[in-house]
């Protein structure tokens, strides 16, 4: 087993390990689509810019950016607004937590946030890590990136390995920010633009679970493809009206700003595996699906294989495409699927 100390050299490793087959980007050529949620969150700490090379050399389509601000606005790559869940910062910064007892992102300048060690994601009441066959908890060095850092490393493993993978920014939390007096969504949109992520011809989803935001987005003149992300099985289309159920005519009114939408898992197929009409509905309106998460390291009751959910999600209930913290796992059925 190879102990990797910098961050520069397991970069390397993994990319000089794995293979360098071109690569169409499966959103042009209709093929399923593999998101590595978090980066490959499965193996290494997520969002990470090791988590970012692994995914990257496993050959997922995709790689997502969770998106916060720091205290000078800089976008960082960070699941959570809050800091502790995957932080030493209560060590560090034992007296900047608000009335809370949470530590925000958006209380720390980029140099104080560079300054905390990134770990495995942990109960902060008890500092047990949610996973315990995962890298081991608060161990390793690890930094939170920026989100220009995270697309540089994109973009520069594109190049050198001849690959056409391509982000899935996620804009979070955007009223907390707007509270703080900081637009976030018009700050990211400048980034993405400074690297070429403006179309929808660009490898490029900006999602957000936030219905109003996404409407506000191309108020901003964001002409990228959206995706509005589901956690419930209802929504508030506008600000007055009474929530509504995910059918089709919610789907058409979806439509009419964003480009797919991102259900969890449980509104695409239920616990005996049987699909919803989600997708189905979702497709009438002319959007892309891509549920999450598939995570091959937990088991659903009655499972023996959890990697079955691939071809559950992906082929039995219809969806295009699926965020998974083990990417590898998922181009593996993908190829084994086309040969």
């Amino acid at each position: 087993m190879l102990l990797i100390k910098r961050n520069r050299d397991l970069i390397l490793v993994i990319s000089a390990f794995l293979g360098t087959t071109p690569l169409q980007n499966p959103v042009h050529a209709g093929e399923k689509t593999i998101i590595a949620h978090r980066g490959a969150s499965g193996y290494v700490p997520e969002h990470t810019l090791e988590a970012v090379a692994m995914a990257h050399a496993f050959g997922a389509d995709f790689i997502e950016q969770d998106v916060v601000l720091s205290k000078d606005h800089v976008p960082v790559v960070l699941h959570d607004i809050d800091l502790e869940p995957v932080t030493d910062v209560a060590t560090k910064f034992p007296i900047r937590k608000r009335a809370d007892g949470k530590y925000y992102a958006i209380d720390f300048t980029l140099a104080e946030l560079k300054s905390l060690n990134v770990h495995e994601r942990v109960d902060p009441k008890s500092g047990n890590a949610f996973l315990t066959n995962r890298f081991p908890a608060k161990s390793g060095q690890f930094q939170i990136p920026t989100l220009e850092e995270e697309l540089q490393l994109i973009q520069g493993m594109n190049h050198s390995r001849q690959k056409s993978i391509g982000i899935y920014p996620e804009i979070k939390s955007p009223g907390f920010h707007r509270n703080a007096g900081v637009d976030i969504s018009k700050i990211v949109l400048e980034v993405l633009k400074k690297y070429g992520y403006s179309t929808k011809q660009d490898l490029c989803i900006v999602q957000c679970f936030d219905w109003s935001e996404l409407k506000q987005i191309r108020k901003l003149g964001y002409q990228g493809r959206l995706v509005f992300l589901m956690g419930g099985r209802r929504m508030k289309l506008d600000e007055t009206s009474e929530p509504v159920d995910f059918n089709e005519t919610t789907m058409r009114e979806i439509a009419k700003v964003a480009d797919g939408i991102g259900p969890a898992l449980q509104l695409v197929a239920d616990q005996k595996y049987k699909p919803t009409n989600l997708v189905a509905d979702a497709h009438k309106a002319g959007l892309i699906v891509h549920p999450y998460t598939i995570r091959t390291d937990m088991k659903r009751p009655g499972d023996t294989n959890p990697a079955n959910m691939f071809k559950v999600i992906l082929d039995d209930a219809g969806a295009d495409g699926v965020f998974t913290d083990q990417p590898d796992a998922g181009v593996n059925w993908k190829n084994s699927r086309t040969k």
